[in-house]
């Protein structure tokens, strides 16, 4: 098989790689981070709004985060499902529009601050208009909703109705993880269990389901709008799925999982320069044998349903799928851990047999192998580059001069510091000197430094984190990795759709020929400019 696969390798053209990642720039912003009177960014005008700011700009990539539905600590990547939808992301305001909120429903919203988002306080506000919305659907909502609610219904069977169960079920237990649920057949995922749950909690498993054609019906209204403006959606799947999660509960001979539900091995990677105890993710692993024996089914169908939301897929620790950190989940940290060869070509073979031509970013940070080197190629994966990563050594393939054009470069990423805390709190003297020395003059403003790099850079793609374009300095951090509460929740606010320097991107997008109609259409061997 190894013989084999260093021969066969997918065909890819020139004509390909250019019309699915064509010269562009875009920004970093998740929806939470967008501004709002409810205390969280949402799929409302201002996410439209955004859309306008991003095409003013010239600009035609919006990247996010994962979407679904988070849990304990709030995080993207650790999810209730890898195929729902956050409901704190629906609009109240389009409910009114709707008819399933009123202005008066709405009449007592709380002081939220602006600048942040505080979890513990929308939560249950978004939480109680939900349920009043869905109680007014059931009421009085037109003929022709309920049908198209019902149709969505039957199409997204396949993972809705495990979720709105699993999402019913646990809302009942007080929140807990579903193995520490009172009953046991509920944990065991045992059908006579199961079918008497969803008779009991019918209701409240047909307000799940209520909740998701929300997030999916806005959603796919703003993806509408974005590709109409020529605004490509970049999104993000984790590799692995929360334990906590529906698809888990609900696909237990997938994992490495002991009699009572819980792990017997985790994710996470092993101690580095960064962390001298690596880092215990706590992720239940796969069964990629399992998995091979019905042709990746579950993998093909989380690819199908992502790329139905958005136009490209970052796949985060895609290095995994080459080989993964498995860890016994009795160690505290991640130091006794041992890498396990992944799925690697067969899984990626089987995708694009189903899926065709494949719009995915491999997140290739940290240690990487020539193994997941070769993963990546194959398959022509554009991999990532980050400019605060680039400095010290000529050679460091973050450098500009040194990008392949197969790539995405970004001046940071959400668990990067933003560039202004980045260069004002992290870098020593000797790297500022080497930056200085690579640009032959000095950095005042180190967030325009980093964007004009990854303008001019042959990398395809540029992105930038919004918190970069707004100047903005380590208090806008959205993530630090192993930090124990306090992330993902910056937001901006309205002020800052009319910062100037908006116009300064524009420029640049313009000035590195990563606009639209600066782009060259290939037919065969001849380049034909727009």
């Amino acid at each position: 098989m190894i013989a084999l696969l260093q021969v066969v390798k997918p065909a890819f053209t020139k004509e390909v790689t250019m019309s699915l990642f064509p010269r562009s720039a875009g920004v970093l912003l998740h929806p939470t981070s967008l501004p709002g009177r409810y205390g969280i960014g949402d799929l409302g005008a201002n996410a439209y709004r955004f859309v306008d700011w991003l095409a003013d700009a010239g600009l035609t990539i919006w990247q996010v985060l994962p979407l679904g539905p988070t849990s304990y600590g709030d995080s993207p990547y650790q999810t209730l499902s890898a195929f729902a939808g956050n409901p704190n992301l629906v609009s109240l305001d389009l409910l009114v529009e709707d008819g399933y909120l009123t202005g008066d429903d709405l009449a007592d919203v709380p002081d939220f601050p602006a600048d942040h988002v505080d979890y513990g306080w929308i939560i249950p506000y978004h939480d109680e208009k939900l349920s009043v919305a869905y109680s007014r659907f059931n009421k009085s909502a037109p003929a022709a909703d309920k049908k198209a609610f019902e149709a969505w219904c039957a199409e997204e069977a396949s993972w809705l109705d495990d979720f709105a169960l699993f999402a019913a079920l646990k809302r009942h237990f007080g929140g807990r993880a579903w193995v520490e649920w009172p009953d046991k057949d509920l944990i065991a995922y045992e059908e006579q269990a199961l079918e008497k749950a969803r008779k009991e909690h019918a209701q409240a498993i047909d307000e799940q389901r209520f909740r998701q054609w929300l997030f999916f019906k806005q959603w796919l209204a703003v993806k509408a709008y974005a590709n109409n403006k020529g605004i490509r959606l970049f999104g993000d799947i984790p590799i692995f799925v929360a334990h906590d999660s529906s698809d888990v509960w609900a696909n237990q001979s997938r994992y490495y999982l002991d009699e009572t539900g819980n792990p017997t091995v985790i994710a996470g990677v092993p101690p580095d320069y960064f962390s001298p105890t690596g880092q215990r993710w706590g992720n239940p692993l796969y069964r990629w044998d399992v998995m091979k024996d019905d042709n990746y089914r579950w993998w093909i169908a989380r690819f199908k349903a992502i790329l139905s939301l958005v136009d490209y897929i970052r796949i985060d620790h895609f290095r995994g799928f080459e080989a993964y950190w498995e860890i016994p989940a009795t160690e505290p940290t991640a130091i006794n851990g041992k890498w396990i060869p992944g799925p690697a070509h067969d899984l990626f073979f089987a995708v694009k047999a189903a899926l065709g031509e494949l719009p995915i970013i491999a997140e290739d940070l940290g240690v990487i192998t020539e193994g997941v080197e070769r993963l990546r190629d194959d398959f022509d994966l554009p991999g990532m580059k980050v400019l605060q990563f680039a400095w010290g050594d000529p050679q460091n393939p973050f450098l500009p001069h040194n990008h392949p054009q197969n790539a995405v470069v970004y001046s940071g990423t959400h668990d990067n510091n933003t560039t202004v805390g980045w260069w004002h709190s992290e870098v020593d003297d000797e790297t500022r000197q080497f930056m200085q020395d690579y640009l032959a003059r000095e950095v005042t403003t180190p967030h325009w430094t980093l964007i004009r790099l990854a303008m001019g850079s042959p990398a395809h793609t540029a992105i930038f984190p919004m918190q970069d374009v707004l100047a903005l300095g380590a208090e806008a951090r959205m993530n630090t990795p192993g930090k124990q509460g306090g992330n993902w929740t910056w937001r901006f606010t309205e002020a800052d759709f009319d910062n100037e320097n908006k116009y300064l991107l524009g420029q640049l997008t313009w000035l590195y020929m990563r606009r639209p109609d600066q782009q060259e259409k290939v037919y065969g061997d001849v380049a034909v400019k727009k």
